[in-house]
């Protein structure tokens, strides 16, 4: 596949070098392009609609079923203003959009982004805006909000355990409160240390924060600790069929533990 002009950015898991066995692929199509140039080959068009029709065919091709299956589950839905926007848009759409329009929880979502495939160039130009954006000044106060607002709607729309269960990813305690931690972290701090942008996996986050005396070196290894526990338990259960959920006496002292941190940092 033709490198030039196109960058493929992966967000969620494959963002966070995290994927499982039943992940889906999080994607954002970017392009570098003038706007009035054209491509050649049989049929001459514009280059917006190149590089659009491209995005198509890579989100096609992930979609055919074969015998073993689909290959992998395409999804789009974080590309700017979501369902509503193009396939892809240019890198320089996607910065203007980041940085003046994008939600707090957009914000969120690109602390686990990172480029996939593309010229070397254009990966250096995303990261830039990349940091551009996620070291913008912000309102600490209201990013607090809107990260503990955006908790509570996914509980209530994901959350479906019993009383006597406790789902690994969704339930409070789990890793989707590891991972908002993580990004409450970065976009808190990141302002007045744009160097805690470099990574894009929980793991080093939380290393980051630690050598930067945000969090302690205890606290650090543990909610590491916790998230690779809970990842792998969630591994196992993907590999045997099973959904992320197990009984309520499991994986006490984590959930305990990521409650009480998440209960210090945000009414702190």
């Amino acid at each position: 596949m033709m490198k030039k002009g196109f960058l493929v950015i992966g967000y969620g898991k494959l963002g966070g070098i995290e994927l499982g066995y039943k992940s889906d692929l999080d994607l954002v199509f970017l392009y570098d392009a003038v706007e009035s140039q054209t491509t050649g080959g049989k049929k001459v068009i514009d280059s917006n609609q190149f590089y659009l029709r491209l995005a198509q065919k890579i989100v096609s091709i992930f979609s055919i079923n074969t015998s073993a299956g689909v290959l992998y589950e395409a999804d789009m839905r974080l590309r700017p203003s979501g369902d509503a926007g193009l396939i892809g848009c240019s890198l320089s759409a996607f910065s203007h959009y980041q940085l003046n329009d994008a939600w707090t929880w957009e914000k969120q979502a690109l602390v686990r982004a990172r480029p996939v495939f593309g010229e070397s160039s254009l990966k250096a130009k995303f990261e830039h805006i990349r940091q551009q954006v996620l070291s913008a000044s912000r309102d600490i106060e209201q990013l607090k909000q809107d990260v503990v607002e955006m908790r509570k709607k996914m509980f209530t729309h994901l959350s479906h355990s019993k009383h006597s269960e406790f789902n690994l990813k969704t339930d409070r305690g789990g890793i989707t409160d590891i991972e908002f931690i993580a990004q409450y972290l970065m976009l808190a701090n990141a302002p007045k240390k744009p160097q805690l942008t470099k990574w894009s996996d929980n793991v080093r986050i939380f290393d980051d924060m630690a050598e930067a005396k945000i969090i302690s070196q205890t606290d650090c290894d543990t909610l590491k600790q916790c998230y690779v526990d809970l990842r792998n338990a969630i591994h196992h259960l993907n590999l045997i069929g099973k959904s992320p959920v197990v009984d309520e006496t499991e994986f006490v002292k984590e959930r305990s533990f990521i409650q009480a941190f998440w209960d210090k940092l945000f009414s702190s």
